[in-house]
């Protein structure tokens, strides 16, 4: 059986490339801005900041979960977690699985809040490991570590499925998960890993006290083509590497539900540009989350790379609300969009 820091480590060579993308779109490319000819505000005023629980950032971006629990990952996670400090941005380090099965892994995780004492950080669990309830030491030892101002829980049936080493007993999953939020003491927010949150499963997560949701729709990243991909796995079923609910869909569905429920709503998913964050906005998504182009950026071109990225993505997005007539990213919603006619 694969070793779990061999697993984690192919995870990000892997993603880091275009081979483990959907083919099929976010659904962003759905929609279009309506151009404001007369925007009446100064470029220069105009303000990126959002609120995530409670809590004032930057820019509306979390940057995702994706690595951890290999010797490498330390890097990787002490840039991200050193850009987060600097621009004061939320983030959340990869699963701590693997920590919790061996302490000798507790420091790539535990350098983010070394580099980053005064950043929000989440600490993230997989759905499958909450059966049966996470005992009070490892609940202890996955915020601690990291001294987690949040809890992710990733739901991710379809990786495992295509994982030969992985899970294949769901079930209990949301008992572990309403257990967690009686027993954390910190948020807890529920995520996919890319395969997308019904409606239907966005009400059971509601039901049991969730109140942040991760959709993490189908478009980006394609965690069933990754696993498919891997060395390792010779019983590989190419069949699943599109499926799942795309990104657009799913914060259409979430949003419906905010009339009867008072929850906060993140889109990720194949979220590329910040062309794809106002939509999101737009669409009524509150914050947005992103990985691939992130974790890709520090690979290539470390702290430097990274902050290139988001330097773009900041400008873009002050470009596409001055253009839109709107000052602050709260001002986004549906009257910005035009569906795109086929």
């Amino acid at each position: 059986m694969t070793d779990i820091r061999d697993r984690k480590k192919d995870h990000v060579e892997l993603t880091v490339g275009d081979k483990t993308q959907y083919q099929h779109p976010t659904g962003f490319e759905q929609y279009r801005f309506i151009h404001n000819a007369l925007p009446e505000v100064s470029f220069d005023s105009v303000n990126t900041e959002a609120s995530f629980l409670d809590r004032s950032f930057s820019f509306p971006l979390f940057i995702s979960s994706m690595t951890g629990g290999y010797a490498d990952a330390g890097p990787v996670n002490a840039v991200i977690a050193e850009f987060c400090q600097q621009e004061n941005l939320p983030f959340g380090v990869g699963s701590q699985r693997a920590m919790l099965e061996d302490e000798s892994l507790t420091e790539t995780f535990s350098i983010v809040r070394k580099k980053a004492p005064d950043a929000f950080i989440c600490a993230n669990i997989g759905g499958a490991q909450l059966i049966g309830g996470l005992s009070s030491d490892k609940l202890n030892r996955l915020i601690d570590s990291i001294e987690a101002n949040a809890v992710i829980v990733h739901l991710n049936p379809l990786q495992e499925l295509m994982q030969p080493e992985g899970d294949r007993d769901f079930k209990g999953i949301l008992d572990g998960i309403e257990q967690l939020v009686t027993d954390a003491g910190l948020p807890v927010i529920v995520k996919e890993t890319g395969a997308g949150i019904s409606e239907h499963t966005a009400r059971r997560l509601l039901n049991v006290g969730i109140h942040v949701i991760d959709v993490a729709g189908s478009g980006g990243t394609s965690w069933a083509k990754v696993e498919n991909s891997r060395r390792s796995n010779t019983n590989a079923s190419h069949q699943f590497n599109d499926w799942g609910n795309p990104t657009v869909e799913c914060i259409l569905e979430l949003s419906k539900l905010e009339w009867e429920r008072s929850f906060e709503i993140i889109a990720s998913g194949g979220i590329r540009s910040a062309f794809d964050i106002a939509k999101s906005l737009c669409l009524g998504a509150h914050f947005t989350a992103s990985a691939q182009p992130i974790i890709k950026a520090v690979v290539n071109e470390g702290y430097e790379g990274l902050s290139q990225l988001y330097g773009q993505w900041q400008k873009d997005l002050k470009t596409i609300l001055t253009l839109l007539g709107c000052e602050r990213v709260s001002e986004l919603n549906r009257s910005h969009l035009k569906r795109v006619e086929k």
